[in-house]
């Protein structure tokens, strides 16, 4: 009996032991599974809190593109356009001749739309709450539409420069891909239809402005010339466009064409400028119906 007692005995402690460590074992295992469900959870909260903001941004974003298509159609289908007096048809002009001496002057910007820089003469006047004439190249407004759009969308007046802004000299065939081509794009991305046309450099000879005026364009010139183009300092940028500049005036600036970052810096001190001398900023069209009603009331008074 003995014997079989201490046989037995370390069998009950192996059993014991056997015991004990499965049940250690599963509340390991639970307290691992547990961890790891808690932290599969949170992982598929983080996740589906970033679907969620993802998709809550591209609802937002097609839905932006949808009302920019919206408006993009009713503009064409109302046919939005610029109007023009008859008398300012198929002419040139460099600035508008007014008998009051209103204090207005017009702010236009050549060469874009162009990548970043378009986008801050926007917002510098946006901020300020001017609205300005933007003569686009056409090649330009095909590479970077959403501009374009911006420009017509924010109440801004967007004019033709040609499609390729070449200088040489162009025959009427040349000239009407040059000019029609630019407008018919501006009308199919914008759904405004311009009859403003500025000619690259301000050359009245090569043919290009003779097509714009026989096609009843009004060939706009500038009165007052930042000279941008040749990167002067911002100081002397700022003096070119004051010295010159007069009621009626037009101003010429660039938004697109090359680096354009000393008229974004010059900009919001040419505005303040002005309007320390009493300016008001207008729009091409808007500088020509000042123009032609000065010019009605003068002749009115006169009979």
């Amino acid at each position: 009996m003995e014997n079989n007692k201490s046989f037995l005995w370390p069998e009950g402690i192996l059993i014991t032991l056997l015991a004990l460590c499965g049940t250690f074992s599963l509340g390991f295992m639970m307290l691992v599974k547990s961890n790891f469900s808690e932290a599969q959870n949170r992982q598929n909260i983080y996740v589906t809190d970033i679907a969620a903001k993802v998709g809550t941004q591209q609802r937002i974003e097609g839905l932006k593109a949808a009302m920019l298509t919206t408006w993009q159609q009713e503009a064409q289908a109302k046919g939005l356009s610029y109007s023009v007096p008859s008398s300012f048809q198929g002419v040139i002009i460099k600035a508008a001749k007014l008998t009051h001496g209103q204090k207005v002057i017009a702010l236009t910007f050549d060469d874009g739309p162009w990548p970043q820089t378009t986008d801050q003469v926007l917002d510098i006047l946006k901020a300020n709450n001017i609205k300005g004439t933007f003569f686009v190249v056409g090649q330009n407004l095909k590479n970077y539409p959403e501009l374009g759009k911006r420009i017509v969308t924010e109440g801004h007046v967007i004019a033709n420069h040609t499609w390729h802004h070449w200088y040489h000299f162009f025959n009427p065939q040349a000239a009407a891909f040059e000019i029609e081509r630019t407008t018919d794009l501006i009308y199919q991305v914008t759904g405004a239809k311009t009859t403003l046309f500025r000619p690259p450099g301000g050359m009245l000879h090569n043919g290009l402005a003779a097509y714009a005026k026989n096609k009843k364009y009004t060939v706009v010139m500038w009165s007052a010339d930042s000279i941008d183009y040749k990167l002067p300092t911002v100081p002397n940028l700022i003096n070119n466009v004051i010295k010159d500049s007069k009621p009626g005036g037009i101003v010429l600036m660039h938004d697109g064409g090359g680096n354009r970052s000393r008229t974004v810096q010059a900009l919001p001190e040419i505005v303040s400028n002005f309007r320390k001398q009493g300016y008001r900023f207008v729009t091409i069209p808007e500088l020509l119906e000042i123009q032609d009603t000065d010019q009605k009331l003068a002749a009115n008074k006169q009979k």
